[in-house]
C-alpha cells in the first residue's frame, strides 16, 4: 500500500500544493488578476478592423446628413441648442458617436466613477516586452495607471502633471519600480525653462519611438496640443507614435465648426472613438452649465501597433513559445 493510500492527508496536502503552484504561475506572482501566459496569434484582426471601418465611414456619411438637416452647414449648429422652439433634438456629441468596434476586450481600467478609463485590448499588452504607456494629468488620481500596471509584465508608465508632485497613492509599491514621474506641463510648444515640452520632445528624452497608451487629461489645452502633433504626420503620411488614446474632452467655449475641424483632424490621422461617457461628476457640481466634458477612448488604425496587428515572431515571450510548444 503507498504512503498516499495510508494517510488520505498527504494526498489532500499534495494536491493543495499542486494547485498553488499552478495559480502562482498563472497570477505571476500578481495579485488580483491573471496574467495572460500567451501573446495571442488573431488571424481574423485585419478583417475584423476593416469591417469596423467601413462601418465608421457610414457612420460619417451619417453625420453630414445630420449636420445639413440642422444646419445646413456646421456653422450653423448650435453646440448645446437653447431651451426654445424648436428644440432640435441633439447635443454636439451626437454628432460624435464612439461607433468604431474595439476588435479586442473591451473593459474600463480603474477605478469606477471618476478616474477609471474605457480600453481595448489590454490583453494586447499583458505580456508585451516592451511596453510603453504616457499619462498625463494625473491629479493625485492614479486607479488607471496602479490597475494596468498590476495586469501587465513589463508595462512601464510615464506620468506627466505639473500640478503634483507624484503619481496618486493607488501606486503600491509592488509596481512603483515600472513608473517614473516628472513635473512637466504637455503642450504644443516648448519652453523647457517652465517644464514645457512637447510629446515627441518628451519621447526623446526617454528614448521612445512608440506608445501603446496616451492618456490626455489637460483642461482644454488638448485642443492645441494634439493639434501640433497631429498635423505634421497628416502632412507626412506617417502613423502616430502611439497606438490608442484616452482623452478627457473640454468643450468650453468651443464652437460646433471649430471642434468638428478638430475632429476631423483626429480621424485624418487614423484615430478612432470605440468608446465615450460623459463626465457626470463635474455635470452634478455645475449644473447650470452644459454637459461640455466627456472622455473618449480611440484606437488607432493607422501603422502596425499591438492593437491592430500581431507582432513579430520574435517579440514572442519565451513562456509563449514553451506553452506552444507543450499544446502542438
Amino acid at each position: 500500500m503507498s504512503i498516499l493510500q495510508r494517510h488520505p492527508r498527504y494526498s489532500l496536502f499534495t494536491l493543495l500544493v499542486i494547485v498553488g503552484t499552478m495559480y502562482l504561475l498563472a497570477t505571476d506572482g500578481v495579485p488580483g488578476y491573471a496574467l495572460r501566459s500567451v501573446v495571442t496569434y488573431d488571424p481574423s484582426l485585419a478583417s475584423r478592423v476593416a469591417r469596423s471601418e467601413l462601418v465608421y465611414q457610414e457612420t460619417l456619411r451619417k453625420r453630414q446628413k445630420l449636420i445639413e438637416r440642422y444646419g445646413p452647414t456646421a456653422k450653423d449648429i448650435a453646440t448645446f441648442p437653447p431651451n426654445q422652439d424648436p428644440w432640435p433634438a441633439y447635443t454636439v456629441w451626437d454628432f460624435f458617436p464612439p461607433a468604431f468596434n474595439c476588435p479586442h476586450d473591451l473593459e474600463r481600467v480603474g477605478d469606477m466613477g471618476d478616474g477609471g478609463k474605457w480600453t481595448c485590448g489590454l490583453s494586447r499588452i499583458a505580456q508585451k516586452p516592451d511596453c510603453i504607456v504616457y499619462s498625463v494629468g494625473i491629479n493625485y488620481e492614479s486607479s488607471f495607471e496602479a490597475e494596468l500596471l498590476e495586469r501587465s509584465r513589463h508595462c512601464e508608465v510615464w506620468g506627466y502633471d505639473f500640478t503634483v508632485s507624484a503619481f496618486g497613492p493607488q501606486i503600491t509599491k509592488a509596481v512603483k519600480g515600472r513608473t517614473h514621474f516628472r513635473a512637466y506641463r504637455l503642450a504644443g510648444s516648448e519652453a523647457p525653462e517652465e517644464s514645457q515640452f512637447t510629446l515627441e520632445a518628451l519621447m526623446r528624452m526617454n528614448g521612445h519611438t512608440h506608445i501603446d497608451i496616451l492618456k490626455v487629461d489637460i483642461e482644454s489645452w488638448e485642443f492645441e496640443t494634439l493639434a501640433s502633433l497631429i498635423k505634421p504626420y497628416i502632412a507626412s503620411g506617417r502613423p502616430l507614435p502611439f497606438g490608442q488614446l484616452q482623452l478627457e474632452i473640454h468643450l468650453w467655449g468651443k464652437k460646433f465648426s471649430e471642434f468638428l475641424g478638430w475632429w476631423e483632424m483626429l480621424e485624418d490621422a487614423g484615430l478612432r472613438p470605440f468608446m465615450t461617457e460623459p463626465n457626470l461628476v463635474y455635470q452634478n457640481y455645475n449644473k447650470e452649465s452644459n454637459t461640455e466634458l466627456a472622455e473618449y477612448s480611440f484606437i488607432n488604425v493607422k501603422g502596425d501597433n499591438i492593437f491592430i496587428a500581431d507582432p513579430p515572431v520574435h517579440q514572442t515571450p519565451p513562456d509563449a513559445v514553451k506553452f506552444r510548444r507543450e499544446t502542438v
